[in-house]
Formats: structure tokens, C-alpha cells, sequence
């Protein structure tokens, strides 16, 4: 992999920050919403210990961000890069949350859209694991041209293996 997994993305509203070990106390203020959880496939990442191993996972995947309001530099919420294939020349976006006072304001499109005009300047297609009960994320996913294209077990980091839809976006459709 000859580009980076966790720049440093922005725009005038928002910036990605590569994740530090120092930032899971304002991300977790944000996670400990049981809300936020609801759809996802593990709704009890609200909770400390459970919410401590996904933060762990976050920071050995070496792509994860914490989303940063500009104006206020209030924690949003995060996501990241991962699962990088050379052979296939493609990655996934995933392990996003949002707390409940981002929802429903157009900001995950426009970090979608950060993240995928970077990433593909390097590669051809774009994956997504969506929970399968997660409705939410699918219609979100689908508002910015996500195709579904699979469903797999998925073994999150230091929790249950569940079932979970593959969108994916290619880069000429972007």
C-alpha cells in the first residue's frame, strides 16, 4: 500500500482526525448512548467493556478517524478504513457511528463523500458491511449510490460473529 489509511481529511464544516489512544473519553461520551446502537449489529456497544474492545479494534486497524464538528470541536462520532485488498484494488468504510445530535443533518454524506473522493485517487471500488437489521445505514448508504451486492458473516473485533449486507461503490459511478 503505497498511500495512507488515515490522513487528515476535511471540509468546511468537518474534519477526520486519525484516532489517538488519548480521544476514546470524548468518544465514548458520544457512544454511550444506547440510541446510537439501536440497528447496529451489536447494540450493546454503549456499554464500557463493549465499547472498549470495539476502541480497541479502532485503533490496531491503523484507519480510524474521530469526526470533529470545526466550528465547536465537539466529537461526532467516528469511522475508518479497512480491509484493504491490493489484489482486488479495493477497501471498505465501515464502524461508523454518529451520536443522535448528528443525526438527520446531511453530515454523513458529506463524510462519505471526504472519504471516498480520497480513497479513490487509489483504488477501484469501495465496500461497506452494513448489519443486516441496520435500515438506517442501508438507506444511507443507498442515498449516495451504495449497491448491495452480498451478504457474510462478519467477526467484529472482540464481539459475535453477524450477519451483515456488502454495498459496495465503484469509483466511475462516483
Amino acid at each position: 500500500m503505497n498511500f495512507s489509511i488515515q490522513p487528515i481529511l476535511e471540509n468546511q464544516e468537518y474534519q477526520l482526525i486519525p484516532l489517538q489512544q488519548g480521544d476514546f473519553e470524548s468518544l465514548y461520551e458520544v457512544a454511550s448512548n444506547p440510541k446510537v446502537w439501536e440497528q447496529h449489529p451489536n447494540p450493546d456497544r454503549y456499554q464500557r467493556e463493549v465499547f472498549e474492545g470495539f476502541f480497541r479494534g479502532a485503533m490496531e486497524s491503523q484507519g480510524a478517524f474521530k469526526i470533529i464538528e470545526k466550528a465547536t470541536g465537539n466529537v461526532l462520532g467516528s469511522t475508518r478504513f479497512y480491509n484493504f485488498d491490493e489484489e482486488k484494488n479495493s477497501i471498505f468504510i465501515g464502524y461508523t457511528f454518529y451520536g443522535t445530535q448528528s443525526w438527520g443533518k446531511g453530515i454523513n454524506p458529506q463524510i462519505k463523500k471526504l472519504m471516498l473522493d480520497y480513497i479513490f485517487q487509489f483504488v477501484d471500488t469501495v465496500h461497506f458491511h452494513i448489519g443486516k437489521d441496520n435500515l438506517r445505514s442501508q438507506i444511507a448508504l443507498e442515498r449516495i449510490g451504495g449497491e448491495k451486492i452480498a451478504e457474510e458473516e462478519v467477526a467484529y473485533y472482540n464481539e459475535p460473529t453477524r450477519t451483515n449486507f456488502v454495498y459496495q461503490i465503484k469509483k466511475e459511478n462516483h
